[in-house]
């Protein structure tokens, strides 16, 4: 009897050991699908990672990936010379990132932030890359619009801003890259041009 109830407790520990560890792995994943927008991990393809470096092409200044996952665009850009910032929720991703990118050489030139899209201001970037759904574009629109400078690019990949005209576009299907220049966006240029005789006199 003595031997059973052991045998008991040591399976009884075993199988709650198991659902606490299977708890800790699987919550960080779950947890984002619990919020208002659901925004799953797909890891980036290289063709839209190089597709996203062609929108980055003769830009400079920093760099925020909208939901990093791996790190893959963060990493790629910062090999092209940008201090690149990934913000992501789920903290296994996050870790993951760090350690690639100390693998690859790059820490010096990456951070990655466990935090909510929508806590974080994102006005002292000027290129802003976002792999997003449909269901959060517009609100996103609206949120970058606020808070961006006149210099700023967003490259949206997947799928496009709902109301924003893109300025250039590249690639296929789900490969597909938009990128949005906010000078034309929010009609900095006319601004610019109204106020310029001002200054002269």
């Amino acid at each position: 009897g003595s031997q059973r109830r052991v045998w008991g407790l040591m399976v009884t520990a075993g199988v709650g050991g198991t659902l606490v560890a299977l708890y800790a792995v699987v919550t960080p994943f779950v947890t984002p699908a619990l919020r208002r927008v659901c925004l799953p991990f797909v890891p980036a393809t290289s063709t839209q990672i190089q597709n996203v470096l062609k929108m980055l092409e003769n830009r400079s200044g920093s760099l925020v990936d909208i939901g990093s996952g791996d790190g893959r665009i963060v990493i790629a850009a910062a090999k092209r010379g940008f201090k690149a910032v990934g913000y992501e929720l789920n903290p296994w991703l996050v870790w993951y990132s760090r350690y690639r990118a100390w693998r690859d050489g790059v820490h010096q030139n990456t951070k990655f932030y466990i935090s909510d899209l929508w806590k974080v201001s994102f006005s002292h970037y000027t290129n802003v890359v976002v792999f997003g759904v449909p269901q959060m574009m517009p609100e996103l629109e609206k949120k970058l619009e606020e808070e961006l400078e006149c210099n700023a690019r967003i490259i949206a990949c997947r799928f496009p801003f709902p109301c924003w005209v893109p300025d250039h576009t590249t690639g296929e299907g789900i490969d597909t890259v938009w990128a949005y220049d906010m000078k034309h966006s929010r009609g900095c240029e006319t601004k610019i041009l109204e106020i310029t005789p001002e200054t002269e006199l």
